[in-house]
């Protein structure tokens, strides 16, 4: 019997989180560890599915303010998560872990379209399936792109790694006095402007009551802590 709460889950990495320390590109001592972490937690049983951000080599949104076109800056971002996902899965892959790369922006070069159904397949035959290039649209986060898969493959929680271990009702970096929430609502979310994530994704757990935990991966074992049930960050409800 495995030892983890959930059977199905949706990780959600940002890309800062890959570059490490050097703040842009990726760090292989990063995507190793994270590779190390993943095989763990699928030799659990777990059904693993990631989706990955693109900020260490594009930000679409910070593009957009520099006045680049929205649309072309997102879909420059698109592509920097394609890479992103392509790197973590030759990092798993070299860790003995069968992956499948699925991009919303068909490239069949390097990976396969999203097709939900077989997505879950992958999912059920013990593969890590890792989305790529958001949702395919312009103006749709990297958060949104993670809810809206979590949903699709019927996720048991989609799980948010961040700088900070969890949700704070103030700014922990400029607050010392900041106070962590072990569990909060997603309306409390909403109405107290919290900014975990942005409103269209958090709507869309809201709406099909999907747990979601924020955690940080700065210490490790955190990931597994997390889905054994431990109170290691906030989980929203």
């Amino acid at each position: 019997m495995s030892e983890f709460k959930y059977k199905r889950v949706l990780l959600k990495l940002s890309g800062e989180q890959l570059a490490g320390n050097q703040g842009y590109g990726i760090d292989p001592k990063v995507i190793n560890g994270l590779a190390e972490q993943i095989k763990r937690i699928r030799d659990g049983g777990v059904e693993l599915a990631v989706t990955v951000g693109g900020g260490n080599i594009f930000r679409g949104m910070a593009a957009s303010t520099e006045g680049m076109d929205r649309s072309q800056a997102d879909y420059i971002g698109m592509l920097a998560t394609v890479m992103n996902a392509l790197a973590l899965q030759e990092a798993l892959e070299r860790a003995g872990v069968y992956t499948r790369v699925q991009s919303a922006i068909a490239m069949q070069e390097v990976a396969e379209t999203y097709i939900r159904r077989r997505a879950i397949r992958h999912l059920e035959k013990g593969r890590v399936v890792i989305f790529a290039a958001g949702t395919g649209n312009p103006y749709f986060t990297t958060d949104t792109t993670a809810a809206l898969r979590a949903c699709e493959i019927d996720a048991d929680v989609f799980m948010k790694a961040t700088k900070v271990d969890g949700i704070y009702d103030s700014d922990p970096v400029k607050n010392p006095d900041a106070k962590r929430f072990e569990r909060i609502s997603y309306l409390d979310v909403l109405t107290k402007e919290l900014h975990v994530m942005d409103t269209t994704a958090i709507s869309l757990c809201m709406d099909n009551k999907l747990p979601l935990i924020v955690f940080s991966l700065k210490k490790e074992g955190t990931m597994e802590a997390a889905l054994r049930g431990d109170c290691v960050g906030t989980v929203v409800y």
